[in-house]
């Protein structure tokens, strides 16, 4: 069944590099790309939520959305599947990126942080949210265009990181309510 899978990826990969390519989108897709390479943008976004008490608490949900798929996604799916990057399993997807990766390819771990992060955004303020998960979104396209992952890997990625996303908000909510009380109980 994987390569049944794997055929139909290839072949969506190889439709996105005979008719959607061209010189606009080679110049932007790499630099889309970008926003999600370590997670370090949505990290620093996470970081920069938890200095202020009004967004503290996005900021820790995204936080912890981002841990769940560093361990979960990255750390352990990536390696129980064991999925070679689509370069690696057909040698005519060239890839524009001057620096590959090297690492595996199931889920797509750029996908899977930008829909943690964007998701936990859309939860906790939907106006926020919307350009999140628009920037999530092409940052899934760009790991596809740029023949990195396979649309499987995306898809994966996409609903893991939403359902970590979710997770962590639920947690998030617990805790916060776990220790607002006795804050409140003491004034």
């Amino acid at each position: 069944m994987w390569d049944a899978i794997t055929q139909w990826d290839v072949s969506v990969l190889h439709w996105i590099l005979d008719h959607v390519h061209n010189a606009f989108l080679d110049a932007l897709m790499p630099i889309i790309t970008l926003f999600g390479d370590g997670g370090i943008f949505w990290i620093a976004v996470a970081l920069a939520l938890m200095i202020f008490r009004k967004t503290r608490k996005m900021g820790f949900s995204m936080g912890l959305a981002l841990l769940i798929g560093v361990i979960l996604g990255n750390g352990v799916l990536k390696n129980v599947v064991g999925r070679i990057r689509p370069y690696d399993y057909d040698p005519t997807l060239v890839s524009i990126l001057k620096r590959l990766p090297s690492d595996l390819s199931f889920p797509s771990g750029h996908t899977l942080a930008s829909f943690e992060a964007a998701t936990a955004i859309f939860i906790r303020n939907k106006k926020w949210g919307v350009p999140a998960l628009v920037l999530a979104v092409l940052i899934a396209l760009s790991r596809l265009y740029v023949t990195v992952h396979y649309p499987t890997d995306v898809i994966a990625g996409l609903l893991l990181g939403v359902l970590f996303a979710i997770v962590a908000c639920r947690v998030i909510d617990l805790l916060y309510k776990k220790f607002e009380k006795p804050a409140e109980e003491t004034k």
